[in-house]
C-alpha cells in the first residue's frame, strides 16, 4: 500500500498540471481564414474551403515573435494552422464608390432636413430683425452646430445680409451655401490612408462605444475598399461580445475577403489585433481591418486596454488609420466620446452612421472644430452599401435641397 500511494499521488498532480494548462492552451486558439489562392508570384499555395477559403491544412504552427520585438504577458504563443468552416454565402458584388455617393445625397435630400429648410425660411422672411437672428442660432444650435460655429455663421450671414441688401430665395441660398461649405472646410483631408506600404499592409483600427454599429461600418467599409480592388483582412478583436467574431466573418465572406478571430470569447483582443496583423503581413494583403471592442469613454481601465490594442499592434506594423464610429444622432454626446477616444488612440477620422436625422448634421461641423479631424464617412441606413466617402458640398447641398 505504502508503495503504491507516491505513483497515485504523482498521477494526481500531473492531472492537475495538465488541468491548469488546459484554458490556457485553449484561450491561444485563432482561426485564421485565408484568401483562395495565390495572388502573387511567391504566393504558397492554399487550398480553399467555402466562400473565404479556409486553409485545410493540420496540426499548429508557433507564433514566434519577430526580432526585438517583446510580447510579454499577451496570449500568442500557439496558434491551430486550421480555421473552422463557416457557413459558406455567395460572394456579392459592391456597388462601385459613385453609384453609392449618388444614393446616399438622394437619400439625404428626401429625409427631414429641418437645418437648412429653416434656416431658408428664416433668411427669407420680408422683415430680419434682431428676433430672427435669434430664431437662426436656435435653429443652428439644435442642429448641434456647437455654440463658436453657430456664432461664426450668424455673424457672417449677418454681414452678408447688410452689405448685398438682398433676401430673394435664390440670393439667400447661395450666400448659406457658400458660409455653410467654409463651416464644413472643404480643405481638410478626407480620404483614407489604405495604401500599401512595401512590406506591409496598411493597418486600420475602428472604434467606438457600444451600439454605434463598429462591426457593421467594418463589414460595410470592407465592401467599399473591395470594389477599389483592394485586398483586405479583417481582424475580430471585438471578444467581449456574443457572436461579434462571427458577425464580421459573414461579413468578410459575403465580399471574399478572410477574418483573423478567436475561438474562445472573451479572449485577449490584443492578441486577436496582433495575430490578425500577422497574417496580413504573411498573406501580402493591402489593408487589414480591425473591429475593437464597444466600450464607454468613461471607462478608464477599458479605455487603457484599447490603448494596449493599438500598442501591441504597433509592434508588427504602423497603425495607419483610427476611425472613431458616432451615431449622428446623439449629438453633443457623441462629442464628448470623440474628445475622450482621441486622447487614448489619436482619432484620425470620424465616421457618422444614421445621418438620416439630418436635425443632428451639425456635429460634422461641431467634431472638425473641436478636434480638427474629418469626418471620412457617412452612413444614411442598414443596407450594406449605405457607406459612403463623406463629401462637403454634396452634404452642403443635401441640406438645402
Amino acid at each position: 500500500m505504502n508503495d503504491i500511494l507516491p505513483i497515485v499521488l504523482s498521477i494526481l498532480v500531473a492531472l492537475v498540471v495538465i488541468g491548469g494548462l488546459i484554458p490556457v492552451l485553449l484561450k491561444t486558439r485563432r482561426n485564421i481564414t485565408r484568401y483562395p489562392g495565390t495572388r502573387d508570384a511567391n504566393d504558397p499555395e492554399i487550398r480553399s474551403g467555402g466562400s473565404t477559403a479556409v486553409a485545410d491544412r493540420e496540426g499548429t504552427i508557433e507564433r514566434k515573435a519577430p526580432e526585438g520585438v517583446d510580447l510579454e504577458g499577451l496570449d500568442t504563443t500557439t496558434v491551430p494552422d486550421t480555421a473552422a468552416g463557416l457557413e459558406t454565402i455567395p460572394v456579392e458584388t459592391p456597388l462601385p464608390v459613385a453609384g453609392r455617393l449618388t444614393r446616399l445625397r438622394e437619400r439625404l435630400v428626401r429625409s427631414n432636413n429641418i437645418m437648412g429648410k429653416g434656416l431658408l425660411a428664416l433668411l427669407s422672411s420680408d422683415r430680419i430683425d434682431e428676433s430672427v437672428w435669434d430664431e437662426v442660432e436656435e435653429t443652428l444650435l439644435l442642429a448641434d452646430l456647437g455654440t463658436e460655429p453657430t456664432m461664426q455663421l450668424v455673424d457672417a450671414l449677418r454681414e452678408r445680409v447688410k452689405v448685398l441688401g438682398t433676401r430673394t430665395p435664390e440670393h439667400v441660398k447661395t450666400m448659406l451655401r457658400e458660409e455653410l461649405i467654409k463651416l464644413v472646410d472643404p480643405t481638410m483631408d478626407r480620404s483614407l490612408n489604405v495604401q500599401r506600404h512595401a512590406d506591409k499592409p496598411a493597418v486600420m483600427m475602428v472604434v467606438g462605444v457600444n451600439g454605434v454599429g463598429k462591426t457593421t461600418t467594418v463589414g460595410k467599409l470592407a465592401r467599399v475598399l473591395v470594389a477599389e480592388d483592394k485586398d483586405v483582412l479583417l481582424g475580430a478583436a471585438d471578444t467581449f461580445r456574443a457572436a461579434a467574431a462571427e458577425q464580421l466573418a459573414t461579413w468578410g465572406q459575403r465580399v471574399g475577403v478572410p477574418t483573423v478571430k478567436s475561438d474562445i470569447d472573451g479572449a485577449d483582443p490584443a492578441s486577436v489585433a496582433y495575430e490578425a496583423v500577422k497574417a496580413g503581413i504573411e498573406q501580402e494583403v493591402d489593408v487589414v481591418m480591425i473591429d475593437t471592442a464597444g466600450r464607454l469613454q468613461n471607462k478608464v481601465g477599458l479605455m487603457d486596454e484599447l490603448g494596449k490594442v493599438k500598442r501591441v499592434v504597433e509592434k508588427l506594423a504602423e497603425v495607419d488609420e483610427v476611425l472613431l464610429v458616432l451615431d449622428a444622432t446623439t449629438g453633443q454626446n457623441g462629442l464628448n466620446q470623440a474628445r475622450v477616444f482621441s486622447e487614448v488612440v489619436n482619432i484620425t477620422g470620424i465616421v457618422l452612421t444614421k445621418l438620416d436625422g439630418t436635425a443632428k448634421g451639425g456635429i460634422v461641423v461641431a467634431i472638425q472644430k473641436t478636434l480638427g479631424v474629418p469626418v471620412k464617412l457617412i452612413g444614411l441606413g442598414e443596407g450594406a452599401d449605405d457607406l459612403a466617402p463623406f463629401d462637403t458640398e454634396g452634404f452642403v447641398d443635401a441640406l438645402l435641397n
